[in-house]
């Protein structure tokens, strides 16, 4: 099927040749772009229809959807702000797809960054006891977050659940699962063994108070007994409960930090027994680059 039958099966639309001729890439918008994961398939699949001229066999090179290379396109061209690919109409195959000049600069730019960080990573492994790759590179606004390993990936009602394993020794027992899309999952290459972090929002963690599994709990997944290290009583923090909660930052019994908010008025002190809750479509999974 050609590129230009994908673009109608699926009513996915490139940007116009006119929009596609006027973007250039600024520093800011490489660093954008590149500034997230590569090992989730995006530059892959770029560099892919620069060699073949097709998405479609860009997608089937890198070994994902059709659907999910056009997510990764569209992705790196909302992070770099400018066009990346553009039509080619005709041609024995009906059309296809070429970078733009400013996708080329995007690619020359990655494999730049990618030698460079090689280049990095592998003199500090050469000083890291056992040559362990330290988390690097992602700042966010999200303080939950977790060294992990997948440990099963299941599929459930048309997405995906993964499971993950805490990477410490001492919280190898402990799991988290997220739920992310297919296409997500393809160009994450999430497999059982990867390293990955997981992280969540503060706001998405509920705190409830007592010893006992609480009955109101959503879930029967994502939910962990802790006790309260420190309590901030009315932050002022947006939840879906109210305008006002309490924060508490709780400790695991493996001795990992989850911060979360509790009712308004929770009355929460230090050493109190708790119940932490997270929705797995609260998670969020990045993979290392490597």
């Amino acid at each position: 099927m050609s590129d230009t039958e994908n673009l109608e099966q699926e009513q996915l639309d490139m940007p116009g040749d006119e929009a596609s001729q006027g973007g250039a890439l600024s520093s800011d918008s490489v660093s954008q772009a590149l500034g997230y994961d590569m090992a989730d398939r995006r530059i892959a699949i770029l560099r892919g229809i620069a060699h073949s001229g097709s998405i479609s066999q860009a997608a089937r090179d890198v070994g994902v959807s059709y659907k999910a290379a056009w997510q990764a396109i569209d992705t790196l061209t909302n992070l770099a702000g400018v066009p990346l690919v553009e039509r080619s109409v005709g041609g024995a195959g009906g059309g296809g797809a070429q970078i733009t000049p400013a996708g080329e600069e995007l690619l020359h730019a990655a494999e730049a960054m990618m030698r460079l960080r090689s280049e990095l990573l592998q003199r500090m492994q050469a000083g890291t006891p056992g040559g362990g790759q330290p988390n690097l590179g992602l700042m966010t606004s999200m303080r939950n977050q977790w060294p992990c390993s997948v440990l099963k990936v299941e599929s459930i009602g048309g997405q995906i659940r993964v499971w993950l394993r805490a990477a410490s020794d001492a919280g190898s027992d402990w799991t988290i699962a997220a739920r992310i899309t297919p296409e997500s999952y393809e160009l994450l290459g999430l497999a059982p063994g990867v390293q990955v972090l997981a992280l969540c929002k503060a706001t998405a963690v509920k705190v409830w108070l007592g010893q006992e599994r609480p009955a109101a709990a959503s879930q029967p997944i994502n939910i962990w007994p802790a006790v309260v290290q420190r309590a901030t009583y009315g932050a002022a923090t947006v939840t879906e409960e109210s305008l006002a909660s309490d924060e508490a930052i709780c400790c695991l019994g493996w001795g990992a930090q989850i911060v979360g908010f509790a009712p308004a008025m929770s009355g929460l002190v230090a050493n109190d027994h708790v119940w932490l809750e997270v929705a797995e479509s609260a998670v969020v999974v990045a993979v290392a680059s490597h």
